[in-house]
C-alpha cells in the first residue's frame, strides 16, 4: 500500500506540467481562433488564414511539436524550453480547430443581429464582445469541451521530447520498477480524473449559460 501511494505521488508530480500545457495551449488557441474568426468575417487575410489552418490540421501534432522544438534554434536562433515549445505547438494546433468551431458558431447567429448592430452604429469591438461572442460561446460550448478534452490527451506527446508530464513520469517509474502495468494504470487514472473534471465543469457552465439565456 505504501509503495502504491508513493507511485501515485511520484506520477502526480507531472500534473503541473500537464496543466501548464493544457491551459497555455488553450489560451493561445482561443485567442488566435477569435482573432482569425473576426478577421475572416470582415474579409481580411482569408486565403492566408485558411492556408495556415489547412497545414496545421493536415499535419501530425507530433511533427509540429518536433519542428518547433528542434528546428527553432537553427531557423530562428531561439532556444525554447520543452514546456514553451509544447505550449506553442499545442496552442497553434488547437487554434486550427477552435477557429473552425467558431466559424460554425457564427453561422448559427442570425444575420439580422449584425445588420442591427451596424444600423445602431455599435462599434465592432463592442458588437463582438457584448453581442456576438457571448451567443457563439453558448452555441459551441459542447464542441469546445470536446476540444479541451482532446487537447488534454494530446499533451501526453510532450513526453516524446522529454517533458516530465503525467505520461513521462509514469514511463520513468516503469523503467525503474521494470513493470509498466501499475504506472500506466495510475497515469490513466489521472487523465481520466481530469477528463471527468472537465466534463463536470463543462456541464456547470452549460447549465448556467442556459439559465442566463432563459
Amino acid at each position: 500500500m505504501t509503495e502504491f501511494i508513493s507511485n501515485v505521488t511520484f506520477i502526480g508530480n507531472g500534473i503541473f506540467i500537464t496543466l501548464q500545457l493544457l491551459f497555455g495551449g488553450l489560451s493561445i488557441g482561443i485567442a488566435l481562433g477569435i482573432l482569425a474568426t473576426i478577421l475572416k468575417y470582415n474579409g481580411f487575410g482569408i486565403f492566408f488564414i485558411d492556408r495556415i489552418i489547412s497545414i496545421l490540421r493536415g499535419s501530425p501534432l507530433i511533427l509540429q511539436l518536433s519542428f518547433i522544438y528542434f528546428s527553432a534554434p537553427s531557423v530562428l536562433g531561439i532556444k525554447l524550453s520543452i514546456v514553451s515549445a509544447g505550449i506553442i505547438s499545442f496552442g497553434l494546433n488547437s487554434f486550427a480547430y477552435i477557429s473552425e468551431i467558431l466559424r460554425a458558431g457564427i453561422k448559427s447567429i442570425p444575420k439580422g443581429q449584425f445588420e442591427a448592430a451596424k444600423t445602431l452604429q455599435i462599434p465592432n469591438y463592442y458588437m463582438w464582445k457584448d453581442i456576438i461572442l457571448p451567443q457563439i460561446v453558448r452555441n459551441i460550448l459542447p464542441a469546445m469541451i470536446n476540444e479541451v478534452i482532446s487537447l488534454l490527451k494530446e499533451t501526453a506527446l510532450i513526453s516524446t521530447i522529454g517533458g516530465m508530464d503525467i505520461m513521462r513520469t509514469s514511463q520513468t517509474l516503469a523503467a525503474q520498477q521494470f513493470s509498466y502495468f501499475m504506472p500506466l494504470c495510475i497515469a490513466g487514472g489521472y487523465y481520466y480524473g481530469l477528463v471527468l473534471l472537465i466534463e463536470y465543469l463543462g456541464r456547470k457552465i452549460e447549465y448556467r449559460s442556459e439559465y442566463v439565456k432563459n
